[in-house]
């Protein structure tokens, strides 16, 4: 008895499943391609964080000199109301003149472009203070070379008695 020959693979079949098996060298762009993310993930959350800390910065100004706005008035000021309670009055003078002031000799008031947009009260009790400021991100600012506006408002009002 012979035993029946099996007919041969085709060589072409084995060299593709030889190079099928063969991995050497591909995690490389993976490894690449991640690295890359991930540095793109740091900066835009360093980005995000930035702009977070210095928003809250600005708002925590305007909040203080809407603060200092409100409890500005004079003395000779303080009028009854019908019901008996004793109201200050504010102006519009005496709540820029106070905001101006604060923003002047306030810790935090190094910020890029710092400008007081408008300060006034719109029923004599309270203050109402809005600041802009130019925010830039700490290490992708070629992107953004003039910065990003921000704009915050606060409003503080008078309490007495």
């Amino acid at each position: 008895m012979t035993a029946a020959r099996r007919p041969a693979r085709p060589r072409t079949d084995r060299l593709l499943i030889d190079a099928l098996q063969d991995d050497r060298g591909s995690i490389l762009p993976l490894i690449a391609g991640f690295g890359a993310l991930a540095l793109g993930v740091v900066l835009l959350v360093s980005a995000a964080t930035s702009l977070y800390l210095e928003r809250a910065r600005l708002f925590t100004l305007a909040d203080g000199a809407a603060l200092v706005a409100a409890e500005s008035f004079e003395l000779s000021s303080v009028r009854p109301t019908p019901e008996g309670e004793l109201r200050p009055r504010l102006t519009d003078k005496q709540v820029v003149t106070a905001a101006a002031d604060y923003l002047e000799r306030a810790p935090g008031s190094r910020l890029d472009g710092l400008r007081l947009v408008s300060a006034t009260t719109p029923d004599g009790l309270s203050a109402r203070v809005t600041l802009a400021a130019v925010w830039a991100p700490p290490v992708l600012s070629l992107f953004v070379p003039e910065g990003i506006p921000l704009q915050v408002t606060a409003t503080s009002r008078s309490v007495f008695g």
